[in-house]
């Protein structure tokens, strides 16, 4: 079958650029490739995910590019084609909620630092009122998150591919590197309380 993310990805000026390049044949013809459902695979890594980037394009042709975060997961899979979250009020400059009001195209960049991995997928985003859908609403908005929820973002999935892991620099979260040292710290709490315990004996024997 065809290679769907590279349908939507090359473009003529592309394929120009390509041939320059002498890789115009590598990705010609049929690829066993499928990138249009997600599979376990991807849902499990979108469901982990606590950020993510999001590209639009302006009228006047310029790209913009948001970083989104939240909790981890706080990016819906909905379906295996289907992905939705909730759109918090920030700085009130709406470029990307304007950008998809006259361009429903969109790119997306998920990032997993420490296992070096990044998922990219185009797709087409459907703003929705709160009321359009209160089933969705509920499931994507963050009780525990005190901004004000202004709209749900659906995204519907055009194609996806994943990067290679080189140049990714593994970084941590906060928790991340806490949940890796509690160990040691518990062994150093251990080890510090034997100490302890062994010097009080000694300062017995010396008396």
């Amino acid at each position: 079958m065809p290679y769907h993310f590279l349908e939507v990805a090359v473009t003529p000026s592309v394929r120009a650029a390509q041939a320059e390049m002498g890789a115009d044949q590598i990705w010609l013809g049929d690829h066993d490739r499928p990138s249009d459902r997600f599979t376990e695979n991807e849902v499990a890594f979108i469901e982990q995910r606590d950020s993510f980037y999001i590209a639009s394009v302006s009228e006047t042709g310029w790209p913009y590019v948001q970083h989104r975060g939240g909790a981890p997961g706080f990016l819906k899979v909905i379906d295996d084609q289907t992905l939705a979250f909730a759109d918090y009020r920030g700085n009130r400059q709406y470029i990307s909620t304007g950008n998809f009001e006259e361009n429903d195209r969109a790119c997306l960049f998920l990032m997993d630092y420490p296992r070096r991995a990044r998922l990219k997928m185009y797709g087409h985003v459907e703003r929705l009122a709160l009321d359009t859908d209160p089933a969705l609403t509920e499931r994507v908005q963050d009780s525990g998150y005190k901004a004000k929820i202004e709209r749900i973002f659906k995204i519907r999935l055009e194609a996806y591919d994943w990067n290679c892991p080189q140049h990714i620099t593994p970084r941590y979260t906060q928790q991340e590197v806490e949940q890796a040292v509690d160990p040691l710290r518990q062994r150093l709490a251990q080890l510090e309380a034997e100490n302890a315990m062994l010097r009080s004996r000694l300062e017995g024997n010396e008396k």
